[in-house]
């Protein structure tokens, strides 16, 4: 079933079964320009939120605060009730829209990067932590491989491997498939969708993709206008696995377009 409303008021402190992720009262300035005005969001341990809205609304700036890249900002932004400028939780994975890969390591070397500090990338356990996560993400027997000789798809599952070297607990994704074809897109949306149900972990997408929204997500926060405010909250409450076809899953989508105002 679909329905929308807003974030719940929920104690911001942590406590057992609060929110993973709290924002309230979020705004965000750079200079003279305020990307993010009074943003409320919560998201469950476990949830797959994403967040739509149009260029400029402040969708990825949402997510460089919350994985604290940004520390200059109003409100309380906080996961596992710890805010983020005070050095938030150490369990948070970022996957960013280009690849970003070293250009002159292969893809173990790539995936090592994103090991704790302090591990030895070379010790067994942590070698048999990054062949796990090759497997996971498909890419058996291109251990070896540099990303020249990688796709466009095959870099972007580096990248998703790389974000979960540290085992997060909350995964941050940057419009991680935009660049991709819409077949490999789609395949790379249900490998995120593979990975999210074997491990758990609480994931926050930014995307321009209503389409991917509908189909990916527990729920959608759709930010709108300059500066970004929540628009609307839509609840996709379809079983998994999900057909892209299915009716109420088209009106997830038809509804996420129309908060947009496309």
């Amino acid at each position: 079933m679909l329905s929308t409303g807003e974030p719940s008021e929920s104690d911001p402190e942590r406590e057992s079964g609060d929110p993973t992720l709290t924002v309230r009262g979020l705004t965000k300035r750079y200079g003279d320009t305020v990307a993010l005005q009074d943003v409320d969001l919560t998201v469950e341990e476990g949830e797959f939120v994403a967040v739509v809205g149009p260029s400029g609304c402040g969708k990825s700036t949402l997510l460089r605060v919350l994985s604290g890249l940004e520390e200059s900002f109003g409100g309380r932004a906080a996961v596992d009730g710890v805010d983020v400028r005070d050095g938030g939780s150490d369990d948070v994975g970022m996957v960013f829209q280009e690849p970003r890969l070293l250009a002159w390591a292969d893809v173990r070397e790539n995936v090592a990067v994103g090991l704790p500090d302090g591990v030895d990338p070379d010790a067994p356990g942590a070698q048999e932590r990054v062949n796990e996560l090759i497997e996971t993400v498909g890419l058996d027997g291109f251990a070896g491989s540099r990303p020249g000789e990688l796709s466009g798809g095959m870099a972007q599952r580096v990248s998703l491997a790389r974000g979960l070297a540290y085992r997060p607990e909350v995964l941050l994704l940057d419009e991680p498939f935009s660049a991709l074809d819409q077949l490999t897109k789609y395949e790379q949306q249900d490998n995120l969708l593979e990975v999210w149900t074997e491990r758990g972990t609480t994931i926050a997408l930014v995307t321009h993709d209503v389409e991917e929204a509908a189909y990916l997500a527990d729920r959608v926060l759709v930010l709108g206008g300059e500066p970004g405010t929540v628009a609307t909250v839509i609840d996709v409450d379809t079983p998994r696995p999900r057909d892209r076809t299915h009716p109420e899953v088209v009106a997830a989508r038809d509804a996420i377009t129309d908060a947009l105002g496309v």
